[in-house]
């Protein structure tokens, strides 16, 4: 239950926006930018997130991305559902069809409390909480310099 790439780049870009002030938009290539992610991969990816309801999509001159909501209401869970599928909690761990506490395969009884704690922590993990570590300077998002996260402020 690896996360990919998509996912990552989903939860890092999402980090990115709990950044940002409330409302204000930004452009798929300032994420782009400042996450070292491919523009257009990116796109495809905020596109999924605005279809999944977690973000706003505008055109035009002041166009962008924002979050919906507030990022103390946006879990892990719900990025890593949107982003990898319903099959990300219940597939087997070896890509077997037919997998369960009933018929399981050889991995089940050892993977599924892994699986169960891995799920309560994407619960348990919000935007807020993951830009607040971001914003505090402790934890990295990207490899952006010191002086431009100086000059991130978290949302109002």
């Amino acid at each position: 239950m690896i996360l990919s790439r998509t996912t990552q780049y989903a939860i890092q870009a999402l980090i990115y926006m709990a950044t940002q002030p409330r409302g204000v938009s930004v452009l798929n290539r300032t994420i782009a930018e400042n996450l070292g992610a491919p523009p257009t991969y990116l796109a495809k990816v905020l596109q999924n997130l605005c279809r999944g309801n977690l973000l706003y999509s505008y055109r035009g001159k002041q166009g962008g991305f924002c979050l919906r909501e507030d990022g103390e209401k946006i879990t892990l869970m719900q990025i890593v559902l949107i982003t990898e599928g319903p099959g990300f909690t219940e597939d087997c761990v070896l890509g077997l069809k037919i997998c369960s506490d009933k018929v399981p395969c050889p991995m089940h009884a050892k993977w599924s409390p892994i699986k169960q704690e891995i799920v309560r922590l994407l619960k348990d993990q919000t935007l807020d909480i993951l830009a607040a570590a971001v914003m505090s300077g402790k934890y990295q998002l990207t490899d952006l310099p010191a002086a431009v996260l100086g000059e991130l402020k978290p949302r109002a």
